[in-house]
């Protein structure tokens, strides 16, 4: 069955810096000062963008004494990818199918 794509991840990764954020946590777990060193972004620009990204389910925080750790959680971005194949596939055979016009 074809599923949609849930537009608020959509939105969310459409943001330059998140998209960043995202492609540096699925390559390690990082922390906000690696982050911060990373990305370039102020701490507290990052920590906002790091909120966002948590409340769309996409990282989850793992604390370490007085730093708290970040890592992707990689089941939401294969349920995406699922999501985008299956469009995909559908778009395939869509080109087959024309509804006429009244």
């Amino acid at each position: 069955m074809l599923t949609s794509v849930d537009p608020d991840v959509l939105r969310v990764l459409g943001d330059p810096l998140r998209l960043q954020i995202v492609t540096l946590l699925a390559r390690e777990t990082l922390c906000t000062t690696h982050l911060v060193e990373e990305t370039g972004a102020k701490q507290t620009n990052l920590s906002n963008h790091l909120r966002v990204l948590r409340e769309a389910g996409l990282v989850e925080t793992e604390p370490c004494g007085r730093f708290t750790y970040y890592k992707l959680r990689p089941e939401v971005l294969a349920g995406l990818s699922e999501q985008f194949a299956q469009l995909a596939a559908s778009a395939r055979t869509a080109s087959e199918n024309k509804r006429a016009c009244p």
